[in-house]
């Protein structure tokens, strides 16, 4: 993270000049929209109560995207804000406007306004012409994660496990199409991927993914298998998919999902279902190895019984908790 107000300038000021800079080397076609463009006014300031239709207000920030369909209360300010934190990532910590702009497919009239936002907020900061996100980010998934019991819960349960197995154990929940690590205890770094709380990947590879997946009403697995482009990211990822609704099928009859260096060459994992008091699963906790030095077999054998024993103390000590919050609500 990058600090920005090292000069004693007030934070607009910073970005105004890393924004100039930064138009000042881009081609001039490219920059001007940014100047010409009156239609790039920020629809809450033309219109501060809010009544501006969605598709006026997409109109004049979105290049060339068609108006999806929304609800009339739908806030696409905020919707283009987040997208604006989210186009950072660890492979691009640092962008430029323009670079802002083509991953959100903002115009950088848009992208400029959310950038200065955020900055002000103190959500991003600049150094130059790069664009950075700053640790006052993190309060925005702290909070659901200090608000999401499961992850408390695990953790010490997770540290126990990967000491016991020697190897790196995690817990994480379906989130949109993508699975989210919210708790990990790591042993030794066994995948070319850096996985952290906080890390999204696709569930169909993954031994999280498919206990989520399996546990999936079926018209929500069916629109979720719609909306995903099953890629083989190994020589043995699974990606035709009615093999992979047979293992789904096979997964939720067994009650946990193996997997076999599909998501990655040389990993393996187990994962199992964490439930809450009704039975619903609500997350899934796994430990993985190098394919090298622990066979599939010894997964089931040894690392399988304790997943399950950890998953039941995660499932009553959290339907424990739910029933004190449940007394105190009342």
């Amino acid at each position: 993270m990058r600090n920005v107000n090292t000069t004693g300038r007030g934070v607009g000021d910073a970005g105004t000049d890393s924004i100039a800079a930064d138009a000042a080397d881009a081609d001039p076609a490219e920059t001007q929209p940014a100047v010409t463009e009156p239609a790039e006014a920020d629809p809450a300031e033309a219109d501060p109560a809010g009544t501006q239709p969605v598709a006026a207000e997409e109109d004049a920030e979105v290049r060339g995207r068609p108006s999806p369909a929304r609800r009339t209360d739908f806030v696409q300010s905020l919707d283009r804000g987040l997208a604006v934190i989210r186009c950072f990532s660890s492979e691009r910590p640092s962008l430029t406007l323009s670079e802002v702009a083509e991953r959100t497919g903002l115009t950088r009239a848009a992208a400029r306004r959310f950038l200065l936002t955020l900055q002000e907020l103190g959500y991003v900061g600049s150094t130059g012409r790069q664009f950075s996100l700053r640790p006052r980010v993190l309060a925005l998934g702290y909070a659901y994660l200090s608000s999401f019991s499961v992850a408390q819960i695990a953790q010490p349960h997770l540290e126990d496990l990967a000491e016991e197995l020697h190897e790196s154990c995690s817990v994480s929940v379906l989130d949109g199409d993508d699975i989210v690590y919210v708790a990990r205890a790591s042993a030794n770094r066994i995948m070319t991927i850096a996985l952290t709380v906080g890390t999204r990947l696709p569930p169909y590879p993954t031994s999280m993914g498919r206990v989520l997946l399996a546990s999936l009403p079926e018209e929500e697995l069916d629109a979720h298998l719609r909306r995903t482009e099953l890629r083989k990211l190994t020589e043995r990822t699974v990606v035709d998919e009615t093999e992979l609704r047979q293992i789904l099928a096979k997964v939720a009859a067994q009650g946990w999902a193996a997997v076999d260096q599909e998501l990655e060459a040389g990993v393996r994992s187990i994962a199992v279902p964490i439930r809450d008091s009704s039975g619903r699963v609500v997350a899934a906790i796994n430990a993985s190895a190098h394919a090298a030095r622990v066979q599939m077999r010894t997964l089931e054998k040894q690392f399988l019984p304790r997943l399950l024993s950890a998953a039941q103390q995660i499932d009553a000590e959290l339907a424990t908790r739910m029933a004190v919050g449940a007394r105190a609500a009342r």
